[in-house]
């Protein structure tokens, strides 16, 4: 144990000096602040925010209305025979039904827009990233997520931000 302790200390004060010399051959990122720090994951944020609350505002509109049939169907009811009702009854229900399936797609269609951006952010930055490993002479990027122990000077992630900043801008043709 003593031993294990040890050798991390080393390599924790041994990595600086060798990420001085030649430049460290793996580097670290975060893809997550890359995508909400930039001014064009923040567009591609906000974008989708949009496309949500119009959704969701579509879906209250949608339960109010139902919430008013269903409201007048039970007050219709004392006035009906019990075979109009279940007419009626089952008419509603598969009027909800049919909403239920709509309400579904749509929440795909925006799952998978949003797939859809994020897989197009990073297919364009993909380029500044690799720019920056060549030019750290690294051969390796990492996602922060996996790595449990790193100096600071191999996260590359305010680099490639700046950078996306200043080249793509808010992605924007």
């Amino acid at each position: 144990m003593i031993w294990a302790r040890a050798f991390l200390i080393w390599l924790v004060l041994a990595l600086p000096a060798t990420a001085q010399g030649a430049g460290p051959s793996v580097l670290v990122i975060d893809s997550e602040r890359l995508f909400f720090e930039t001014a064009y994951g923040q567009r591609l944020t906000e974008e989708l925010a949009e496309q949500a609350a119009a959704l969701q505002a579509e879906n209250d509109q949608i339960v109010a209305t139902l919430t008013e049939e269903e409201r007048s169907l039970t007050l219709r009811r004392p006035q009906m025979t019990p075979e109009d009702f279940r007419v009626e009854a089952d008419a509603f229900d598969a009027k909800v039904q049919e909403v239920r399936r709509a309400r579904d797609a749509k929440n795909v269609e925006l799952q998978l827009a949003n797939a859809a951006a994020r897989g197009q952010f990073e297919e364009r930055v993909q380029d500044i990233i690799v720019a920056v490993m060549i030019e750290r002479g690294a051969s390796v990027v990492l996602e922060q997520r996996n790595v449990l122990l790193s100096v600071r000077g191999v996260n590359i992630t305010e680099t490639v931000i700046a950078r996306i900043d200043s080249t793509l801008g808010d992605g924007q043709p």
